[in-house]
């Protein structure tokens, strides 16, 4: 499946010179150095090297003159801009195009989840389900992977669902792998086995564990969903290789 979601005009095209700090990325544009603003705090060691063709919007205001939003990979583009990760997901779920939310709608962002603040509450069927979005962006051949650093925010909100869901309450992990041409997602072990395997005991507490495919293409202007049932891929061990979170199907509509 293919649904575009976000259309962008006057994109201009840059080569990452070097990565600044966490939020500004030095970029060439026609000849002349940059100073580029994003939002993805994640270290995408994979994505942000020297000499890269990426993708930028005008600013009119602040310290740095673009914001930038994705990098050219293979054929198409990685969207690393975690706000447009969001704004392509809601368009996606308002669209009906991702069918484990079908009979879900969101009632609101930002909710309060015991010491947290989990991305969205949604209504499934009449029943309230907490969802936390994170945005996977390291890839390892063509799979996409989360986390590329050591993540205690991370960490928490995994452990605030599993939390609820043992009260008796329903929760969803959504993983964005937002690289063109990945077959599936995986936890990223290396960078922070705590948390991957929170990921995993997730899966086994009932919160249901889905990854979705976007892209950034980049001749049209426009961020696509390319698959809305992206297989996960859990470490082996404990609960081993999953297509999502099965049994959390009748709680949560997946």
């Amino acid at each position: 499946m293919t649904a575009s979601l976000l259309h962008f005009e006057g994109i201009l095209c840059c080569s990452i010179i070097e990565r600044v700090n966490r939020f500004v990325v030095a970029v060439d544009i026609d000849g002349v150095r940059r100073r580029a603003w994003i939002n993805n705090t994640g270290r995408l060691a994979g994505v942000m090297q020297p000499g890269t063709t990426a993708y930028c919007l005008p600013k009119k205001q602040g310290k740095t003159d673009v914001r930038l939003f994705a990098v050219a990979d293979g054929g198409a583009a990685a969207l690393i801009d975690t706000r447009f990760q969001m704004d392509a997901f809601e368009r996606a779920v308002e669209g009906e195009h991702v069918s484990w939310l079908d009979g879900c709608a969101i009632e609101r962002r930002d909710a309060p989840l015991g010491g947290s603040r989990i991305d969205y509450l949604l209504t499934c069927d009449g029943e309230p389900c907490y969802l936390e979005v994170k945005s996977a962006v390291l890839r390892s051949g063509r799979m996409a992977m989360y986390p590329d650093c050591p993540s205690m925010r991370g960490r928490r909100h995994v452990a605030e669902l599993i939390d609820h869901v043992r009260r008796g309450g329903n929760a969803l992990l959504l993983f964005v792998a937002a690289l063109p041409e990945v077959s599936g997602f995986m936890p990223n072990r290396d960078a922070d086995p705590e948390l991957a395997d929170l990921i995993v005991d997730a899966a086994s507490a009932g919160v249901g564990v889905h990854a979705i495919g976007l892209w950034y293409l980049p001749e049209h202007g426009d961020v696509a969903l390319f698959e809305d049932r992206l297989p996960v891929r859990l470490p082996p061990g404990d609960a081993g290789e999953r297509e999502g979170n099965k049994g959390k199907e009748e709680n949560a509509k997946k």
